[in-house]
């Protein structure tokens, strides 16, 4: 029996959406091999509906034009460094990588945040037939609920996620978004405290943080 394309659309963004919250959920060593199977789940639906997703963002179309929304992260990320160092907040990457290396992981990071949620998420509740703002609205809550219990980054995916589908869809581009996310991630992660955001973590990863700073603080003399 073949699925009509509505129903389809359905099924695929809750069988997807569902893995990532699962992903996020789970403890090692069973996370790494969900997190595969959530990637090849998004990318091979994906890649067998890309004619009904054109364009997918992922061309030249609306790369100039949307270059001024990297330009203002810039702006806010150097205006961010300088109150950090004056409130003294600012401080390195967690992590052991190289921060170029950091830095590139997660610009790629960004990138697959952004085509899940403007071109797996954002699109197809467009093809359902929902209006513009109900469905930017509800991408973003769902970009926003992907983030609990972190409440720094639930706001604040809320709100990219809102303003970052709008740029989607007046652009098609998300070459900017990805790289304006980046910058401002970078930004968050060095000007705000770790134990405010704690290591940028979600789902499971934020609450673990919370257990081994305090047993940290538990058995240090």
């Amino acid at each position: 029996m073949r699925l009509s394309p509505r129903v389809r659309d359905i099924a695929e963004l809750a069988i997807g959406y569902g893995l990532i919250l699962v992903v996020l959920w789970t403890p090692n060593p069973a996370q790494r091999i969900l997190y595969w199977v959530a990637f090849a789940w998004i990318a091979i639906t994906a890649f067998l509906r890309r004619k009904e997703t054109t364009p997918n963002g992922l061309g030249f179309r609306g790369l100039l034009p949307s270059l001024w929304i990297v330009a203002v992260a810039v702006a806010i990320f150097v205006a961010a460094i300088a109150l950090a160092e004056h409130l003294h907040t600012l401080h390195p990457l967690y992590g052991p990588l190289p921060v170029l290396v950091h830095i590139a992981g997660y610009a790629l990071w960004a990138l697959m945040q952004q085509f899940i949620l403007q071109v797996y998420v954002l699109l197809r509740f467009l093809r359902l037939g929902m209006r513009r703002t109900p469905a930017v609205a509800l991408a973003a809550v769902l970009f926003a609920i992907a983030h609990i219990p972190n409440p720094v980054l639930v706001s604040l995916t809320l709100v990219w996620g809102a303003i970052s589908c709008l740029l989607f869809l007046r652009y098609r581009n998300l070459y900017a978004l990805a790289l304006a996310h980046g910058i401002l991630g970078m930004c968050l992660a060095v000007t705000v405290p770790n134990h405010i955001h704690h290591h940028m973590r979600v789902g499971l990863g934020y609450l673990e943080y919370h257990v081994h700073h305090h047993l940290r603080s538990v058995i240090a003399p």
